[in-house]
């Protein structure tokens, strides 16, 4: 393991965040409040690019030149240059989806594909042709699960934070060396970013950012955490990004349900839902991170449990985040704030 690379990637980030703060605004790279948003003063958001910087540079230290790793990189360029353009530009949210397909076509042509499902009940379902459209809807979904959660400062880079930390831990348990140091680097790249991110915020990611590190997340998930022949390897990559997969699937049944455009913004994702039930923003935050943690150490012990008793694990866990998602109101059905919670955790 290079710890250099590690530290390098940390320190690039911890550097250019400052400098990208004073360059968003002279690029027109600015957050303006709206009845939509939680913050009320206009943001810098181009914050994505210092991540990216440090993670290139860990990258480029630590020498590892695989094509499928080549080909994640030149993927995550294309989805940073599409969320640097919405940052600047507001593009239209069919011109994002349309970068993103590309972005997946390039890591998918470059070896980054899910060749195969585990069957619970016999081997292995061999996806042939299918291992396009199914990593393309991976590669994708998770992308947009990450972008959507962005909503409170810190969240979204403490989420990826975690669970980039907890693939790291799995990679490593499975000899997935590469990928493992790959996960760190861009953990030690949010790390660098998020003084300048927690409540209250002096920079935003913006869609450079979370665009960006949903897609890699995506990406080291396929190279690392779904190459082992077990049922659970399936799943595995599904509870580390648990949170915002689940949020996501929420907001797009609740948007069909109200009979709105799934890409229209609402104010029913969890962070909503804890910020009216009287959490403060760093309260909220606390919050979805220690679920996060906690669906981070479930992963791990996925991969130490046999396949029957990961299952228990698994079907627990949807339990307990649908209900969750149910009484919180993510689910669409309206609560009464709670005026007892405010002091819950330290603001």
């Amino acid at each position: 393991m290079n710890w250099g690379a590690i530290a390098l990637a940390f320190l690039v980030s911890l550097s250019l965040t400052p400098v990208v703060k004073w360059l968003a605004p002279r690029l027109g790279a600015l957050d303006q409040p709206d009845a939509r948003k939680i913050h009320t003063g206009v943001i810098p958001r181009l914050g994505g690019l210092a991540i990216f910087a440090g993670f290139i540079a860990g990258y480029l230290v630590g020498g590892e030149g695989e094509a499928s790793f080549r080909g994640m990189l030149w993927g995550a360029a294309l989805i940073l240059l599409v969320g640097l353009a919405d940052d600047i530009w507001a593009l239209n949210p069919r011109w994002k989806l349309a970068g993103q397909v590309a972005a997946a076509l390039i890591v998918m042509v470059m070896g980054v594909r899910v060749e195969f499902l585990t069957n619970p009940f016999n081997g292995l379902l061999f996806l042939g042709p299918l291992a396009i459209p199914v990593t393309l809807l991976w590669l994708v979904g998770v992308t947009n699960a990450l972008n959507l959660v962005d909503g409170l400062d810190g969240l979204a880079g403490g989420t990826a934070l975690i669970a980039a930390v907890t693939m790291s831990i799995i990679a490593w348990l499975q000899k997935e060396v590469a990928v493992s140091f790959l996960a760190l680097i861009l953990a030690a790249s949010i790390l660098g970013f998020l003084p300048y991110n927690f409540h209250p915020a002096s920079i935003f990611m913006g869609d450079s950012g979370s665009m960006f590190l949903g897609f890699t997340l995506a990406s080291l998930a396929v190279l690392g955490l779904t190459k082992t022949a077990t049922v659970i390897s399936l799943f595995v990559p599904v509870v580390i990004l648990g949170l915002p997969i689940l949020d996501t699937f929420l907001a797009i049944i609740r948007r069909l349900l109200n009979h709105r455009p799934i890409f229209q913004p609402d104010k029913g994702h969890l962070h909503h839902c804890l910020i009216a039930q009287g959490f403060s923003q760093r309260q909220a935050v606390f919050v979805i991170y220690l679920v996060n943690l906690i669906l981070g150490a479930s992963a791990i012990l996925l991969t130490r449990l046999t396949t029957d008793q990961g299952m228990v694990i698994l079907i627990f866990l949807t339990f307990l985040a649908l209900w969750g998602g149910n009484k919180l109101g993510v689910t669409g059905y309206r609560f009464k704030p709670s005026k007892t919670r405010r002091n819950a955790f330290p603001s």
